[in-house]
């Protein structure tokens, strides 16, 4: 279930442990390459600095980005800022996204974010936290996967199976963790059932996108190739 109220809080925990780890970096440690194929440790923190910024926009009724080449080209222009700079920057636009978060609003309303996606403003928090959270295991500098909450993994293992669902490249699949929960996505492609077998941590690298899923047991077929996110 969603509680804005929650992840607001969990956001600002997350962005603790970031700008925590963040600031033991040197401006060589930023400019090594990420775990993210063609961007430097920079460019995930400029990405970061300027979501927030995105996400405000969202909260404030703007559109979230200019446009597509904006986003890319603010990215690129950051990443390879001073230190200082981006440190300071990760910081202030966070405490900013926290800010306009504060302000009394309708959280049921809904907002629109990029390519004309929809959603409920109660969830603009939980998208947040995925993106520090996910990034943060990005950097590559000893966050990682199993170190998330399992509520919160539980909760995006959620966000992603619905993306998937319905998906025409994906049959339909089971997912389930070695505690037993079960989730269903997919369905879109002709075969399957298939069902994915894990820890949550696993599973959520390989719907991630983050690991190839070579830890993961399948039954009913091969395992899955899911889209990009």
């Amino acid at each position: 279930m969603i509680d804005h109220a929650h992840d607001l809080d969990a956001v600002r925990e997350a962005t603790d442990r970031l700008l925590s780890a963040t600031e033991k970096l040197d401006a060589a440690a930023l400019a090594r390459p990420s775990r993210l194929p063609g961007w430097s440790r920079g460019h995930v923190v400029a990405h970061l600095s300027r979501n927030a910024d995105a996400l405000v926009n969202v909260l404030q009724g703007r559109p979230m980005y200019a446009d597509s080449e904006t986003r890319d080209r603010d990215i690129e222009r950051d990443a390879t800022r001073p230190q200082s700079e981006q440190l300071a920057d990760l910081a202030g636009s966070a405490a900013h996204l926290q800010d306009a978060a504060a302000a009394p609003a309708d959280w049921s309303r809904t907002v629109e974010l990029r390519n004309g996606v929809t959603d409920s403003a109660s969830r603009i928090p939980f998208r947040r936290r995925v993106e520090v959270e996910l990034h943060h295991v990005d950097l590559g500098i000893g966050y990682e996967l199993e170190d998330l909450s399992d509520e919160f993994t539980a909760l995006e293992i959620d966000f992603l199976a619905e993306r998937f669902a319905g998906h025409p490249a994906v049959v339909s699949t089971g997912v389930a963790d070695d505690t037993g929960r079960l989730w269903t996505t997919g369905g879109g492609a002709e075969g399957g059932p298939v069902v994915v077998r894990g820890t949550a941590p696993e599973l959520l690298g390989w719907l991630s996108g983050r690991r190839d899923g070579s830890a993961l047991t399948v039954e009913g077929g091969p395992l899955p190739a899911l889209p990009p996110l």
